[in-house]
């Protein structure tokens, strides 16, 4: 037989499973809520889907069912999602750009370029010949 201790400490246990488990579903479901609105492409129920899920995944944080960094995970991928869909239908198609360019990438394409030009237009030796022009010389 177990300690009294133990068999106190197993029954708390039991209690906070159960809770935990009720707070995690309650989670759950408005994570899915939420992604079925924002999927739906009504904006004022997509709005409030998702905060109620954020209000949801903040209290089961609190609460320490769920750690803080899982939470923020979950809220960050649910805002993500949801402000993208916002921005695809209001902007028109046509008016979208195709894609960002990262800041100095055609100042680098351009340099590839420019490599590219200049080793076509290098002379090339015979095989096996050594060209003493390729070669830098030694220190």
């Amino acid at each position: 037989m177990a300690t009294r201790s133990a068999a106190k400490a197993h029954r708390q246990s039991i209690k906070r499973r159960l809770r935990n488990r009720a707070v995690k579903s309650a989670t759950k479901t408005a994570i899915k809520r939420a992604n079925e609105t924002i999927a739906g492409g009504d904006f004022d129920a997509a709005r409030e889907a998702v905060r109620a899920a954020i209000s949801t995944l903040d209290r089961a944080a609190r609460k320490g069912v769920l750690h803080p960094n899982n939470a923020g995970r979950h809220k960050s991928r649910l805002l993500l999602r949801y402000n993208a869909s916002v921005a695809a239908l209001q902007t028109p198609v046509a008016e979208r750009p195709a894609r960002k360019e990262k800041p100095g990438a055609a100042k680098a394409a351009a340099s590839k370029e420019a490599k590219g030009a200049a080793k076509a237009s290098a002379p090339k030796t015979a095989k096996g010949a050594k060209s003493t022009a390729a070669k830098k010389p030694k220190k």
